[in-house]
């Protein structure tokens, strides 16, 4: 997905990142030869590396591997999925829950893939918003459901940690498509659920 490092293989990438990690610990004022710091730029790229591995993952690939044939026509809801992502602006954690309703349309989904699915586009740098609405997006195409509602509640380091330092601080979005956007009803229905 990432046209700049599609030539390079993991541990190339690692290691890159590895240096830049380094580099930065110096620009802190720290002394990234010392003990405690010696392997600190490597961990840290391997942790980024992990962290980032929605960028080489396809979330159609991921779904269409358990997509089942299903006459029911009620709402199904896969609720408090954790997630864990990172701030594309300030590089700092996010993490919560996300819960996934939909209404079949002949079709039904593994429901393990549906987790998979909010690791594909929480592990990149992102926000909540976003998050949100391409977790909605990505099952209703890949179910060609008759509607798609998704909840995110999440706690954002950067609000916590740094700025306003609100710890008790949550965020909340909702992104839904077809009969949820058309009937409040089903909404609410989904909001009960949860």
């Amino acid at each position: 997905m990432n046209t700049t490092t599609d030539h390079l293989d993991e541990n190339e990438i690692i290691s890159r990142m590895a240096e830049h990690y380094r580099a930065i610990i110096e620009l802190t004022g720290e002394d990234p030869t010392r003990e405690g710091l010696l392997k600190t730029p490597l961990r840290a790229a391997k942790a980024m590396y992990y962290a980032t591995k929605g960028y080489r993952e396809d979330a159609a690939e991921v779904m269409k591997q358990a997509i089942f044939e299903y006459a029911g026509s009620k709402i199904i809801v896969v609720k408090d999925i954790e997630f864990y992502s990172l701030c594309e602006h300030h590089i700092l954690p996010f993490f919560g829950t996300i819960s996934i309703g939909y209404i079949p349309n002949g079709n039904m989904i593994g429901l393990s893939k549906l987790a998979r699915v909010v690791n594909v586009f929480a592990r990149r740098l992102q926000v909540q918003e976003r998050l949100t609405a391409e977790v909605c997006k990505a099952v209703g195409e890949s179910l060609a459901a008759h509607g798609v509602i998704v909840a995110c509640k999440a706690e954002h380091l950067c609000m916590k940690m740094r700025g306003v330092e609100k710890q008790n601080s949550a965020t909340v979005t909702l992104d839904y498509t077809g009969l949820f956007a058309d009937d409040p009803g089903l909404r609410e229905e989904f909001m009960r659920m949860l």
